[in-house]
């Protein structure tokens, strides 16, 4: 499994031979020139996840690829053209790469701020790393994985959370997403509480800047 990190939560996963891009956002640098993508994932209808300018730009550049998506991102992704899937219960195979969903409720931000949707997804293959990415909430219980993206900072989540959800699901291997609001500074103490704070058994992996990281 090779994963790019292209900036917040946006993720370029490559895994069995299939090209999945997971939460292009607004927060993320340039992703419309990306080619042979399979899957276009979007967790949930918020704009640093799901950019509704350059998206369309994107999906008419792979024509072939699945646009999937959780239940309230349909409309927001029909108002620009595009025709998402929504995802199934026992998730969606594509070649020998299988896309589970996982949770279905966004973090509480505020209570006076309505909740929406919000569906993480696990990636599996025969032979390679599973992985989780859980968009924008803590609650999702993908069971054993290999590899973690776990949000570094948000409005909506305080830093014992944060900790306490990689020592909950205690992969392996954990890389930081969610972190385009931190300063370098603000960077550099969240991920140290996440490597001391976090499970012992777990390898933090920073990606940003790195290009395509090797997992196995």
């Amino acid at each position: 499994m090779q994963i790019t990190h292209l900036g917040h939560a946006c993720l370029l996963v490559e895994s069995a031979d299939v090209r999945v891009l997971i939460d292009p956002g607004s927060f993320t640098g340039d992703f419309t020139q990306l080619r042979d993508l399979h899957v276009i994932v979007v967790t949930h209808q918020h704009r640093d996840h799901l950019d509704p300018e350059r998206l369309p730009e994107l999906v008419r550049a792979n024509t072939d690829a699945l646009l999937l998506c959780d239940p309230d991102s349909v409309e927001v992704l029909r108002g620009v053209g595009l025709e998402p899937s929504v995802h199934q219960p026992d998730g969606t195979l594509i070649g020998d790469l299988t896309i589970t969903p996982v949770g279905a409720i966004h973090a509480l931000i505020h209570e006076e701020i309505p909740r929406i949707s919000n569906v993480g997804v696990r990636l599996s293959a025969p032979g390679e790393p599973s992985l989780f990415h859980p968009g924008d909430a803590l609650d999702g219980e993908p069971g054993p994985v290999d590899v973690l993206a776990f949000p570094l900072n948000a409005p909506w989540q305080r830093s014992r959370e944060m900790t306490a959800f990689v020592r909950r699901i205690g992969a392996r291997q954990a890389l930081p997403i969610h972190d385009a609001l931190l300063s370098s500074t603000g960077r550099g103490l969240y991920l140290g509480q996440a490597r001391t704070l976090g499970s012992p058994d777990t390898e933090v992996r920073d990606l940003a800047g790195r290009g395509a990281v090797l997992f196995s």
